[in-house]
This record gives C-alpha cells, sequence and structure tokens, in this order.
C-alpha cells in the first residue's frame, strides 16, 4: 500500500480493477479546504488516459511490474514476437498493444513492462533513438534550406518520417521513437 506522498512518474497501481501508470501528477494545497493530488493516470491494458483527482493521504495499492530486455524476433498474423535475451524464452504480444510498430526493425532491443505476479506482458517500449535507412525521399533542391523545411522520407521499416531537405535517400538518420521525428544524421 502506498499513498499519495509516494506518488512519481512511473509508479504502477491497481485503480478501479485496473493496472495505470502515472504520467503526470501535482501535489495542491488550496487556501481553503484540503490538499490533493492531480493525476494523468494511463491504463496498461487499454491505453486510454484519465484525469483523476485524490484527496491528500488516500491509500492505493501499487503494483509489482518488471522491465525485461527483449529482441524483437518478426511479426505475423498471431502479433509481434519477442525473445528473452536471458533466457531464450520467446513470446508474442499482439499488434494493439504496441505504440510505433513500424519502427521495429528484426533483432532490435526492447523493454517489456510485466506483471509480476501474473506474468502479463503490459507493454512493450523501444529505446529513445533508432538508427534506420532511409529507403526512399524526393531529393532536396538546392536553396531550400533558409526555413526549417522538411519532406517526408520512408525509412528501411515502411515508416515515414518527416526529415530535413538535405537528407537524401540511402542516408542513416536518428529517429525519437517519443515523438516519431528526425533527431540527427548519422556517418556510416
Amino acid at each position: 500500500m502506498a499513498d499519495t506522498s509516494d506518488f512519481r512518474n512511473g509508479l504502477c497501481i491497481e485503480y478501479n480493477n485496473d493496472l495505470f501508470v502515472i504520467t503526470e501528477f501535482q501535489h495542491v494545497k488550496p487556501g481553503k479546504g484540503p490538499a490533493f493530488v492531480r493525476t494523468k493516470l494511463k491504463s496498461l491494458t487499454t491505453g486510454k488516459v484519465l484525469d483523476n483527482t485524490f484527496t491528500a493521504g488516500h491509500k492505493v495499492t501499487t503494483a509489482r511490474v518488471e522491465r525485461r530486455p527483449q529482441q524483437f524476433l518478426y511479426k505475423d498474423d498471431i502479433g509481434m514476437h519477442f525473445m528473452d535475451t536471458n533466457t531464450f524464452e520467446q513470446i508474442s504480444i499482439p499488434e494493439e498493444m504496441i505504440d510505433n510498430v513500424d519502427l521495429f526493425k528484426e533483432g532490435q532491443e526492447v523493454e517489456i513492462l510485466f506483471h509480476a505476479e501474473t506474468e502479463k506482458p503490459l507493454s512493450c517500449e523501444l529505446p529513445p533513438f533508432v538508427e534506420m535507412q532511409v529507403t526512399y525521399t524526393e531529393p532536396g533542391l538546392k536553396g531550400d534550406t533558409a526555413t526549417n523545411a522538411t519532406k517526408p522520407a520512408t525509412v528501411e521499416t515502411g515508416a515515414e518520417i518527416k526529415v530535413p531537405l538535405f537528407i537524401d535517400q540511402d542516408e542513416w538518420i536518428k529517429v525519437d521513437t517519443r515523438t516519431r521525428s528526425y533527431a540527427e544524421r548519422i556517418k556510416k
């Protein structure tokens, strides 16, 4: 058991017969009335985000979760298949449970969040940045660099990313997986 003074970003709690992770919280002490905590909770089973207010000192049940490194193997009709890099056990997760499916490359290292008591996978996270090769983009025109103009580029996994005009086909770029945006060019 924990109370509102133990809240922090990333804390997993059981609330309304579901598992939630706290993505934002703010302690508020108004001049009149009792203190309370505003939170944004993201459901680990449905992915929906809800705003909730807890009174100060409210008791919540924390959920034990574990992050385990996994390697992405392949995708098929069942879902996405992963292998534990320590035990070599394989699991499959439905595509609907995973964000940014089109940024996964075979052999990619990821972290999967498991509910410790049930051993059920809850979510799958890519590293913050991944390196991708641009497979197609329109050529940039000389002199078009006066502004921060971007153009669409298709990377090796089929995802479409907005890149600056100076990026050409077959170049390597670093993609921010949290925002699905171009981060920098990589020399290979």
